[in-house]
């Protein structure tokens, strides 16, 4: 069973790796504006696509002019097979991340680029004290860290559409292919045991690197998450040290502050996660071995959650 777990992941990380190639080339424009506008105007369809497609399509558009009731219910057909916690970050991905990022953050950095004045006529010197200063912009980043962040539950919906493509085979084996039965496997929770236990920490550890990674990044390109209102700049070609001054400075600085602290969150969310599973698969365990009742009683407490 080890064996066979291991070889599944191996062939579902190339997959994954395979998919992003792919999506970073093409773009998937039009794949993803056929299921975003019509999965949802049949209702029956919505069982026709892999959950993986539902993940891709969402992490492609993430513009501000997508219906994010149809984003939400995207990330949701992938979340409904998580926990109660994986349930709580979705939330708070989507209310606190997502929204925030797209309704406020945007018009705060929208004129970014264009409000970055230094005192000095010097053609070029603007663009490149901008670029020192801002080597990487707050939003790409951050719509970077979310697509990373996000990206991980592809490996859980490959699992699960791989494991309902083998109770479709048994129940075809078993002369049961009416389309009721069909539904209820397209319709069924997967439990989070054997393979897909493992498939889906690794998914939650992947979560945790990344937005660890992101935090670090973001203090190494912008140490004490702080915007200045005045930065002095002398790179070529500027004639001498000069004065540059960066827009909304205090509003930066505060969504800056929000966003990485809503990260540290998830990450909180993530690692309790994480240890709730162990538990859980250790009770499991102390269920089938000598100390039941000890099993038993971490079974009732966790099952409460």
């Amino acid at each position: 069973h080890g064996c066979s777990a291991a070889v599944f992941f191996c062939r579902c990380s190339c997959i994954f790796l395979f998919a992003l190639a792919f999506l970073v080339t093409f773009k998937w424009v039009s794949v993803n504006e056929i299921l975003l506008g019509s999965i949802y105007s049949h209702e029956k369809s919505l069982v026709q696509v892999p959950d993986c497609m539902f993940v891709v399509s969402a992490l492609i558009d993430l513009e501000p002019k997508m219906n994010w009731a149809s984003f939400y219910a995207v990330i949701s057909g992938v979340n409904r097979h998580s926990t109660g916690i994986g349930r709580i970050w979705l939330s708070v991905l989507f209310i606190f991340r997502i929204l925030v990022l797209v309704v406020a953050a945007e018009s705060v950095w929208g004129d970014e680029k264009a409000h970055f004045i230094c005192n000095t006529q010097q053609p070029g010197c603007n663009s490149v004290c901008y670029d020192h200063f801002f080597p990487i912009s707050h939003i790409r980043l951050w719509a970077l860290q979310l697509i990373m962040v996000s990206t991980p539950a592809l490996l859980v919906a490959m699992h699960i559409a791989h494991r309902r493509h083998i109770d479709k085979k048994l129940y075809r084996q078993a002369g049961r292919t009416s389309p009721k039965d069909l539904e209820q496997i397209k319709t069924q929770k997967m439990k989070i045991t054997g393979a897909l236990w493992w498939t889906y920490m690794i998914s939650l550890l992947f979560r945790v690197l990344f937005e660890s990674a992101f935090m670090y990044l973001f203090y190494m390109i912008y140490p004490g998450y702080k915007m200045f209102r005045l930065v002095k700049c002398d790179s070529y070609p500027c004639p001498n040290i000069v004065d540059c001054f960066v827009s909304r400075p205090t509003e930066k600085t505060v969504f800056t502050i929000f966003m990485l602290a809503v990260s540290g969150v998830c990450i909180l969310l993530n690692i309790a996660e994480i240890i709730f599973l162990v538990a859980r698969a250790t009770s499991r365990h102390l269920n089938n071995s000598k100390d039941s009742a000890v099993g038993a009683w971490i079974s009732q407490k966790l099952c409460s959650f």
